[in-house]
């Protein structure tokens, strides 16, 4: 759900809780672990009880491990289980195995179910059992469902309470039903119409139906056209329908278009957060679920693949100086050169590769623009290519005082520059053709045919131009 308004109390206690940078004052931080370790609630309720969750999740990562569960523990009834969604995963699951069972269960029982099932998935299913058979009847099936659906789609994201009416009601009947009825969602923006089946007929926004006389039917206010979302869709194309239309609420369906929940833009806010981070991270060979509060031996085996990958590919490049050994053992400013040329080309990719990549994940590249981009990027390569040729050319060549040697390094560096740009963007167009992530496939592949091309034209040509002069 959206925030609420921050009270002056909230407020007041956001002002004197962070630093100039936003981060939770230290000494804050002590006069809460001062009040954990001396098992003073009253001073912790003080201290932390008007605060909003997101404020509470960060004061949690800024505490030692073993304090945080007796935080939660004396905080009692009053911790809102929701700043366990705003913490790291590891630090959530360390809470987590620390609490007792009947406290995770009262916790989770006051929860949205979206947030609900955002910590019940990291639990063990033996564990996610025992919770859920301590829950209402209602919200065990409502829960179920939810985990029941593929990691990363609507259905996991989606909350559970939402407003629906038949389309006979009219608009006075309707807003009754709404002041009078205590189980409604704590906050929400339109209302749905669906018929005895629950499949879903249309939406009514809730500024419209204020604005409408009593007597008129909802079927007559109701968008039939609303936009709709499958349970199964992933969240990545959530996010877009989001972006796209600038949506504030969309409803989820089953494959039978039985309304099944709602999706708010605060999800969609975390979705997209999450996606960017596992893309930048996927560039750098880094797993999507690495945190900052993870072990060194979970990080150090979560990187080892890629980096075993990239020392193959290192060998393969290198490889390549082999067949140029004589050439090299000639004339040392070869040697010093190379890695210039392979360098320059290796950065050129990156720049291709990441605007390649996001526009792959944004569906802004596709069949039908792939070929003007390529183009584009090509002689982007070239130009570039060019302006670095004049630029490496007159500084070899008053380094090493030969002229010819700048006329070397200037034609591979056109020669790797345009191979940079190709390698950028048609190494993912090609990875994303086969199914696969070319965020998390793109670099290793991309630096290597910008070193093999930047190292043999260098070397190649060096070795035709001098044994022709």
């Amino acid at each position: 759900m959206l925030d609420q308004p921050e009270t002056t109390t909230e407020a007041g206690a956001a002002a004197t809780l962070r630093d100039e940078d936003g981060a939770i004052r230290d000494d804050v931080v002590a006069r809460v672990r001062e009040a954990i370790e001396s098992v003073d609630a009253a001073a912790l309720h003080a201290l932390v009880g008007d605060l909003h969750e997101a404020d509470v999740g960060d004061l949690l990562e800024a505490l030692d491990p073993e304090l945080r569960p007796r935080l939660i523990g004396l905080m009692g009834a009053d911790f809102d289980f929701t700043a366990l969604v705003e913490v790291d995963d590891t630090v959530r699951e360390e809470i987590l195995d620390e609490l007792p069972p009947q406290t995770v269960v009262e916790g989770v029982r006051d929860l949205d179910s979206d947030d609900a099932v955002y910590i019940l998935e990291d639990l063990p299913e033996k564990e996610q059992a025992e919770i859920l058979e301590q829950l209402p009847s209602l919200d065990q099936v409502a829960l179920r469902r939810s985990l029941q659906y593929p990691d990363d789609s609507a259905g996991r994201r989606m909350q559970s309470e939402y407003v629906a009416v038949p389309p006979t009601w009219t608009v006075g009947h309707t807003i009754d039903y709404l002041r009078e009825n205590e189980e409604l969602p704590e906050r929400f923006f339109e209302l749905y119409v669906v018929d005895g089946d629950y499949k879903l007929l249309g939406a009514v926004a809730l500024d419209l139906l204020l604005r409408t006389r009593r007597p008129t039917r909802v079927s007559e206010l109701m968008d039939a056209g609303r936009r709709r979302v499958l349970a199964t869709a992933d969240q990545e194309e959530v996010a877009r329908l989001f972006e796209r239309y600038n949506l504030i609420a969309l409803p989820v369906v089953d494959e039978a278009d039985r309304l099944a929940g709602v999706i708010t833009v605060d999800d969609v806010v975390d979705v997209i957060e999450e996606e960017a981070e596992k893309d930048i991270k996927a560039l750098g060979g880094v797993t999507g679920d690495e945190e900052l509060s993870d072990s060194v031996w979970t990080i150090a085996r979560g990187r080892f693949n890629w980096l075993l990958v990239n020392l193959a590919t290192a060998f393969l490049a290198s490889s390549v100086l082999g067949l140029f050994e004589g050439e090299l053992q000639k004339m040392v400013a070869l040697a010093v050169l190379a890695p210039i040329v392979a360098s320059q080309g290796g950065n050129a990719a990156t720049q291709t590769m990441t605007i390649a990549v996001r526009a792959l994940a944004t569906r802004e590249l596709h069949d039908g623009n792939a070929m003007r981009i390529v183009l584009r990027e090509l002689l982007v390569g070239l130009v570039n290519g060019l302006a670095f040729a004049v630029i490496t050319g007159i500084a070899a060549a008053a380094w090493f005082r030969t002229a010819d040697l700048g006329i070397v390094i200037g034609l591979a560096m056109v020669c790797n520059l345009v191979a940079a740009a190709l390698g950028g963007i048609l190494v993912p167009l090609v990875i994303e053709r086969f199914r696969l992530d070319p965020a998390v496939s793109s670099g290793v592949f991309v630096t290597t045919i910008t070193d093999v091309v930047g190292f043999f034209s260098f070397l190649g040509i060096a070795s035709l131009w001098f044994g022709l002069h």
